[in-house]
């Protein structure tokens, strides 16, 4: 088994620059990866996972309202070239239930995934290409990215510095 070890950490200084980050990442899976991705995301609630998320789906082509998932499990946005999937499974009773929703069906190469509390859905769940860790920082957000796949790498190499 391979040991990605590669990690950026960043301070977000506001809302903005969190929904940027996200906007940056789509921007590299689309017009450089061109693969669909799964992501993590770990942090307190309102450390800024659906923020990110909202820049990475805007990044990816939508236009319009990206609401959390909290009461749905998963939010999905049908884009041209992709389909950008938003799960938090924060309210997740048991990880079975994912199995039920067919959850299988939505990892493919086309497919990008977020995922809040991934924990939750352990088991059921494909291994990450990255995950990241959203905390507070004073009054603002530090994130970190940490690659779990060859295509997570990729991805962090290509992230501006």
């Amino acid at each position: 088994m391979n040991d990605f070890t590669t990690k950026k950490n960043y301070i977000l200084a506001d809302e903005l620059a969190t929904i940027a980050m996200g906007k940056q990442l789509a921007d590299i899976v689309k017009n450089e990866l061109k693969q669909g991705v799964v992501v993590f995301l770990n942090g307190d609630l309102g450390a800024g996972k659906t923020t990110l998320t909202r820049g990475f789906v805007q990044g990816m082509g939508h236009v319009g309202h990206v609401k959390s998932p909290t009461y749905t499990l998963v939010e999905p946005y049908d884009l041209p070239d992709w389909q950008v999937y938003h799960f938090d499974l924060y309210r997740l009773a048991d990880a079975e239930e994912l199995e039920y929703m067919g959850i299988r069906d939505y990892f493919n190469s086309t497919s990008c995934s977020f995922i809040e509390w991934p924990e939750k859905g352990q088991g059921m769940l494909p291994a990450p290409d990255m995950i990241i860790d959203l905390a507070y920082h004073d009054e603002q957000r530090e994130i970190s990215l940490h690659a779990k796949t060859i295509l997570g790498e990729n991805l962090l190499s290509k992230l501006a510095e």
